[in-house]
């Protein structure tokens, strides 16, 4: 059995990357509070130690080779995350998973598994011939790498909400700086009326995700949107002006929400009172980052789950841009070339950072550096075919309480930058690496984008 790195398929090479990514991630967690929940809609950490393995596991076996069961029970336990809206949070006690080395155990000799079968694979040069075992085994092992760098970024959002004492901080990043509190960046510009393509063609021969097939022209008549994601410097407005304590800049059910849950803020703001001679109740905002808390970096992209950046966007009279809005925007932006992605830095940079990510429309920065909201509800391009061996990968979701995200965060992997890829959270949801950018339309003839045709 050939294991030269040499002789590796780049598939089973990006693997084995993606793994060092994620044990990279679990390291950062001291061992003692592996069982905690940072986000109580998610599971409990050691959750994610047995699914990652788990899910390779029941993905290849039986499509690409046979593995022997060893742990059936573990296989089942570990198979699903979970994604509940608005209630029904798990109940489950840190008592009732499998102790930390049967969980490690399991994901050792089920990665094990893998790696044999993989290699023997290659010594047959199955990845080089065009065959449907060969086309079966390429895709499988691109959804294996994708899941794994999806979670890979969620580990990061749900490791952000732990708290600092809970994590070996000796892992920051060596030299951390924070960019002078600017005021707000804030300018917007004009897009022509035009088309944007949305998903991509089944004959592009590239991988994809079930959601992003069923290429689509859509005509987006002429709008603005801002050059710049909405800073912190700018949202701190909103809710200085009483954004979170009137109603009227929130749907019904977004108000419900913000004051069943009392909230007053993004997720990761807090205030601290100010130190200083002059006395009084005055106070400063404060930024959680994933190994500190700083004042409020105000030229950063404010973070916020769809509900707030919606309340925002009214609040200046504006909207959130549809998807094919933003996808209209980004179109000529180097969407993999520069950037904050590819988790080249625990936190955001300045919204204006990367002059060269401009979009031929010059709107900058649209890939990397925070999800963006739009006002799209998920739900299938034409044409949509389920995967059959992850059915409910996208469809359990096209249930009217999504939204589509575009671009990705500084936790994002390189692969998932391109322009086909649809991200999907609740509208409740605070903690995805997600901010957004406001449009105003142009004209009053607005198409709605259900108007989309297909491309020939």
């Amino acid at each position: 059995m050939n294991r030269d790195p040499a002789a590796r398929h780049p598939l089973v090479q990006r693997l084995i990357d993606a793994r060092q990514v994620t044990d990279a991630l679990f390291a950062i967690v001291k061992p003692e509070f592996l069982y905690e929940r940072p986000i109580r809609e998610r599971h409990r950490i050691v959750f994610y130690i047995g699914h990652l393995e788990a899910f390779d596991r029941n993905l290849f076996d039986r499509r690409v080779c046979d593995l022997p069961a060893f742990a059936p029970e573990l296989d089942q336990l570990f198979a699903f995350g979970i994604d509940p809206v608005d209630g029904g949070f798990p109940t489950d006690q840190p008592g009732d998973w499998p102790s930390l080395d049967t969980v490690r155990a399991y994901a050792l000799r089920a990665r094990k598994q893998i790696d044999d079968a993989l290699a023997g694979l290659a010594d047959a040069a199955t990845f080089g011939r065009h065959s449907a075992q060969a086309d079966t085994c390429r895709q499988l092992l691109n959804v294996a790498i994708e899941h794994r760098l999806m979670h890979a970024e969620t580990l990061a959002y749900m490791l952000h909400q732990l708290p600092l004492a809970q994590k070996v901080t000796e892992l920051r990043e060596s030299v951390v700086t924070y960019p002078e509190r600017r005021d707000a960046l804030a300018s917007m510009v004009g897009v022509p009326a035009g088309a944007a393509v949305l998903g991509m063609s089944r004959d592009a021969g590239q991988f994809g995700w079930d959601n992003e097939f069923g290429e689509m022209r859509v005509d987006v008549p002429a709008f603005e949107i801002d050059r710049y994601m909405v800073t912190n410097g700018a949202f701190r407005e909103f809710i200085e002006a009483g954004g979170y304590r009137e109603s009227k800049w929130w749907s019904e059910k977004d108000w419900a929400w913000r004051q069943a849950e009392h909230i007053e803020h993004p997720a990761c703001w807090s205030r601290r009172e100010a130190s200083g001679e002059t006395g009084g109740n005055a106070s400063e905002w404060m930024l959680r980052t994933m190994f500190d808390e700083v004042p409020l970096p105000l030229d950063w992209p404010a973070y916020v789950s769809h509900a707030e950046a919606s309340a925002y966007a009214r609040w200046t009279g504006k909207s959130l841009p549809t998807e094919a809005q933003w996808q209209r925007a980004a179109q000529g932006a180097p969407h993999a070339e520069s950037g904050n992605f590819d988790f080249r830095s625990w936190d955001p940079k300045p919204v204006d950072a990367y002059a060269q990510n401009v979009s031929a429309f010059g709107v900058e920065g649209q890939f990397g550096n925070g999800w963006e909201w739009t006002s799209t509800v998920f739900d299938a391009l034409p044409g949509f075919e389920a995967f059959p061996f992850y059915l409910g990968y996208s469809a359990n979701f096209f249930d009217g309480q999504h939204y589509v995200l575009k671009g990705g965060s500084a936790r994002t992997a390189q692969c998932m930058l391109r322009p086909a890829f649809r991200n999907w959270f609740q509208a409740h949801y605070q903690y995805v690496y997600a901010g957004f950018r406001c449009v105003r339309a142009l004209e009053t003839n607005a198409q709605d984008e259900s108007k989309g045709r297909l491309l020939a």
